[in-house]
């Protein structure tokens, strides 16, 4: 999965135009999220993610049927183009989303319905003098490329899964449109909207086949993951908030 965000010049690696290509793995390709102020995960890492980060849902357009899409993303920012989690050069949270993880890897569609293999040419850590090589000398993957290969591809594999949970999220018309307000120890005022969440009244009023439904197909863990989640918005805003009074003092003059 490509996102334009992330991947800023995607490239599909090709044995003979990339054959010296290699990768510099002691240096930190997550400097490219800086700006993230959220990113697509997987629901099956709903249960790891709901620990860490709120989890929301955005409107993803419609399927070839004319059914409508969601996706599910982390909140790592209250505004655009803040990440509170990636600090200092380090991720500060124990959980990582996996096409973070995968970051300057990902796979994407060909014309011809296949999959292959991307990195993003614009990562620092990619050099053709040195670091380690994704191919051999006869043109064949190298382990870590394999490696590389098996983690985008059960990505793709999550990916089309949690495509379906979302439709059949907004099918059952599980989701609806909030907005977070909230206000700042400085009176200044700070307001997330253009995301979807439970409708914990309609959640309320499915009907026993409807709830046993989620229940066997796991969306039901699902939704109490994605609730149990929105406790984190809490804490994203006090980072916020220390965040913007030290930079406050810092643009204060001296004394």
């Amino acid at each position: 999965m490509i996102n334009p965000e992330l991947h800023k010049k995607p490239m599909a690696l090709d044995r003979v135009a990339h054959r010296d290509l290699k990768i510099r793995r002691e240096l930190s390709a997550l400097d490219a999220t800086a700006h993230l102020n959220a990113f697509f995960i997987t629901a099956a890492e709903f249960s790891d993610a709901c620990k860490e980060y709120p989890i929301l849902f955005l409107r993803a357009g419609k399927d070839n049927e004319g059914r409508e899409l969601c996706a599910p993303v982390t909140v790592f920012g209250l505004q655009k183009g803040e990440n509170l989690v990636y600090r200092h050069g380090r991720w500060n949270a124990r959980y990582v989303p996996a096409l973070i993880r995968a970051y300057p890897f990902a796979m994407a569609p060909t014309p011809d319905q296949q999959y292959v293999v991307c990195f993003d040419e614009t990562s620092p850590v990619f050099s053709t003098t040195e670091g380690q090589p994704l191919f051999k000398e006869d043109g064949e993957p190298t382990p870590y490329l394999e490696d590389v290969r098996g983690f985008v591809e059960k990505i793709e594999v999550e990916v089309d899964r949690t495509r379906l949970a979302g439709r059949k999220l907004m099918e059952l018309k599980l989701l609806q449109d909030k907005r977070f307000d909230a206000t700042l120890p400085d009176g200044s005022k700070v307001v997330v909207d253009g995301f979807m969440a439970i409708d914990e009244e309609r959640l309320k009023n499915l009907s026993d086949a409807e709830v046993l439904e989620l229940q066997r197909t796991g969306l039901l863990a699902l939704i109490h993951f994605h609730m149990t989640s929105m406790s984190n918005m809490s804490q994203l805003l006090e980072i916020h908030a220390e965040k913007r009074a030290a930079e406050a003092a810092n643009a204060s003059p001296a004394s």
